[in-house]
This record gives structure tokens, C-alpha cells and sequence, in this order.
């Protein structure tokens, strides 16, 4: 969606400042935050394309304002409300006041190493539109909803460098549209193409793009 979330490209936020030695929590809370997104992903009520759209939502002044593991929390708390696993009289407290019932899920110590992501490969309806080496342009959207092609890529003409398989369509699935597999390429761009002339002529950036952000060039 074209909300503040979509940064790449964007001026007047400063350099982008590397941590030296950068801890993989910084805070004991982050740690807890990551073991209730991975524990609460067993119930399978949501895909990462949920959990990114969550965060998405969130209003420009906390999404800029919040650390990366608080908008982890924020977009947790958000589809937790939805999902009627917690009241907003607990997110207040800090804890739980009433039992629920939960889908048959228990997230075990033994589950821990076995939990990855989920898969999201699925059978082609039809032949991939494109071929590795077609030239093609991006499409100019600008949805109102979730969309894994950014603002700085869009009517950008690029080469098809890879055809990644066919997988579920995020533009669909956070929509509540049902998974709507399409083909998936991985794109590259010059950045001069997506920058403008200044840019050094070496440059290069490839994207993961579905088929349906794509037109011939």
C-alpha cells in the first residue's frame, strides 16, 4: 500500500547508520516480542503477508517513531484484537484476565526448532507469461491495500533475470481474496532507470516481481 512503510527512495531521513557489533536484541522485551510472533504463528490464523500488511496500517507518526521489534508488538497486538485472542482491556494490563479457547495448536519447546516459515509454492494454473531475458515494465499502482511492488520500482522498465516458481499472491490473500497464486520473477534495474541519470552507471537493483505488476516494454 502507499503508506509510510514504503521508504525506499524516500529523501530527508538521513543516512542509513550500520551498528557495529549490533546485538541480535537490544532489549530483553524484543526477545519476548520475537518468541510470541513465532509462538502465535503456530495457530496459522495469519501469513507473513499479514503480519507485514499489520504493520503497514500502522498511523506515519508511530510507524517513524517506533523501533523495529515495537512495530513487530503494534502489528501483533493489531491482528491478535481481530482474531479475539486477546481483549484491549489486556493488551492495557499487560496480561490475561480471561481464558478462550484457541484452535487446537499448542506451540511446544520441541516445536521451537522445527518451526519455519510457511510454504507458499503453488500449482501454475497456467504457463508463466514471461521468459528470463524479456524486457518488461513495471505497472503504475498505487493500492490502497498490501502490495509487495514498491513505489520507486513502479513504470520502471527492467530484464527478467529468474522465474522463481509460482507462488500465493499477497495482493490477494491480505485482502481476504484467497491465495490467487501467481508467477513470480525476480526483475533487475538499472539505477539509473530507477534513480535518474546521476546515478552511477554500475548500479543495479533486482526485485521480486509478480506477474500481474508487469507489462511487456
Amino acid at each position: 500500500m502507499n503508506s509510510i512503510h514504503d521508504m525506499g527512495g524516500m529523501h530527508g531521513f538521513g543516512r542509513v547508520e550500520i551498528e557495529a557489533d549490533e546485538p541480535v536484541f537490544h532489549e530483553e522485551w524484543e526477545g519476548r516480542v520475537y518468541a510470541m510472533q513465532r509462538a502465535l504463528g503456530n495457530l496459522r490464523l495469519w501469513t507473513i503477508d499479514m503480519s507485514r500488511a499489520s504493520q503497514e496500517e500502522l498511523p506515519p507518526d508511530i510507524y517513524v517513531t517506533a523501533t523495529y521489534y515495537q512495530r513487530w508488538l503494534l502489528g501483533l497486538e493489531h491482528r491478535a484484537l481481530g482474531h479475539n485472542l486477546v481483549g484491549p482491556d489486556e493488551i492495557e494490563a499487560g496480561h490475561s484476565l480471561r481464558p478462550i479457547e484457541t484452535p487446537d495448536r499448542i506451540f511446544k519447546p520441541d516445536d521451537v526448532n522445527r518451526m519455519t516459515r510457511g510454504h507458499f509454492a503453488r500449482e501454475a494454473a497456467s504457463p508463466a507469461r514471461f521468459e528470463v531475458g524479456d524486457r518488461v515494465r513495471t505497472r503504475n499502482i498505487n493500492p490502497a491495500t498490501h502490495t509487495r511492488l514498491p513505489r520507486y520500482a513502479r513504470d520502471k522498465e527492467g530484464v527478467v533475470e529468474a522465474i522463481r516458481g509460482c507462488h500465493v499472491y499477497p495482493d490477494s490473500v491480505t485482502t481476504g481474496a484467497g491465495e490467487d497464486p501467481q508467477w513470480l520473477y525476480t526483475v533487475v534495474f538499472s539505477g539509473q532507470e530507477l534513480w535518474g541519470d546521476d546515478t552511477e552507471a554500475s548500479a543495479e537493483v533486482s526485485i521480486e516481481a509478480f506477474e500481474p505488476y508487469l507489462l511487456p516494454a
